[in-house]
């Protein structure tokens, strides 16, 4: 077998510049299949990270909206209670405006506890997070986006500024205690001003300023992000099981969400690598063209070899040897280029590349059968070659 592959390379090499020609057609095939398996990886996994920051790993449950009814403390320490639970967070939340140096924007406040790191992962740049003592005492305290901050003082750092907030349209003076930055940020870039500014302040401080004795909503962790189908049964059963009236509860499961949306980003990666692969079928085209063209060009050496006792077969496998060695030199080298290229694309927007080992095995994989299909009808018919009308071949 290894004189075989030696006996291909020198062959295949006869003619350098059509061997190069051809392994270069097969390099630029599995180069951009790479490049945009390697993309849609990398995208997946960035809004992957990215859904995680903004708390799409959660389960919401909300509850009607009234002082008697509504969510309260006894829900949200039935919920924390469960085996599955690792931690639960009181939400409140509202649409609103602030007003800092006399210039009023949109934002949405969220009323939190000191576990807001937990559930959508703040980045904290300046400052602190809202902490117990911030919701035992209702202090008027808040936590900003960088984005405010920029926007209003072209600083991140206003670390114990004042800003008012409009809470149920009552003009609220407010210490900024902590700038964070989160997966919504992100999204505030490309969406450029779709998407308001977020300011987060103790939920006890909102309540009582509100006079709201009801949560909106309480954001639900599962341990280590597991996904339990029966999950959303098992919360509500957690809740029902300490009220005396019925009550209208919605339980809303984003992980489940955030999962369909990875499978469907996956899929979308498939079918651009299965286009992209389109080139490798074009290649396969070329590769069965030069071996066509070598075939006749040997057709006296083929004639000489099968008069001193090569066999058909040994033909056959010289050709598909030489077939595959084409296929295997040229995705060898188209791997090594699409890493590469996309490691330096991942270096320029400090993404992290992502290398599937069983994608480069498939597409290396991909271009040798690809070198065994396209060249088994010239190897098919150089062995079918008689020796003595082969000999008398000009």
């Amino acid at each position: 077998m290894l004189e075989c592959v030696k006996k291909g390379m020198s062959d295949l090499f006869r003619n350098k510049l059509r061997a190069i020609l051809t392994i270069g057609g097969i390099f630029i095939g599995v180069m951009s299949v790479v490049i945009i398996s390697s993309i849609g990886e990398m995208g997946k996994h960035t809004v992957d990270r990215e859904l995680v920051k903004m708390g799409m790993d959660s389960i919401i449950v909300s509850g009607e909206k009234n002082n008697e009814m509504g969510l309260c403390r006894n829900d949200l320490q039935a919920i924390k209670s469960m085996r599955d639970v690792s931690n639960a967070m009181p939400l409140m939340y509202l649409m609103s405006e602030t007003e800092i140096l006399d210039k009023k924007n949109e934002c949405m406040i969220w009323g939190v506890n000191q576990d807001a790191d937990n559930v959508i992962e703040l980045d904290t740049i300046y400052g602190r997070q809202i902490n117990k003592g911030d919701v035992a005492s209702d202090a008027k305290v808040c936590v900003i986006d960088e984005k405010i901050a920029i926007d209003n003082y072209k600083r991140s750092n206003i670390v114990g500024k004042k800003i008012t907030l409009y809470i149920n349209d009552l003009p609220e003076e407010f210490t900024v205690i902590g700038v964070v930055k989160n997966g919504v940020n992100v999204l505030q870039n490309m969406l450029g001003g779709i998407i308001p500014n977020f300011v987060y302040v103790p939920y006890s401080t909102m309540a009582e300023i509100s006079n709201q004795n009801y949560y909106d909503e309480i954001v639900v962790k599962l341990r280590n992000g597991q996904s339990n189908p029966d999950i959303n049964n098992d919360i509500e059963k957690a809740l029902i099981n300490w009220r005396l009236a019925p009550t209208e509860l919605r339980i809303e499961n984003l992980l489940k969400q955030k999962n369909q949306l990875n499978d469907v980003l996956g899929i979308v990666t498939i079918i651009l690598s299965a286009i992209a692969g389109i080139s490798l079928v074009v290649s396969g085209l070329s590769i069965m063209t030069v071996m066509l063209v070598s075939v006749n060009e040997r057709t006296r050496e083929i004639g000489i070899k099968k008069s001193i006792g090569a066999s058909n077969k040994d033909i056959l496998a010289e050709f598909l040897i030489e077939s595959v060695l084409i296929t295997l030199i040229g995705g060898i080298l188209g791997v090594l280029g699409g890493l590469l290229l996309s490691l330096i694309g991942c270096s320029i927007f400090g993404l992290v590349l992502n290398i599937d080992i069983f994608m480069i095995l498939g597409i290396l994989t991909l271009s040798v059968v690809i070198g065994l299909i396209f060249g088994v009808y010239p190897a098919y018919r150089a062995s079918r070659l008689h020796p003595v009308e082969a000999l008398r071949y000009e």
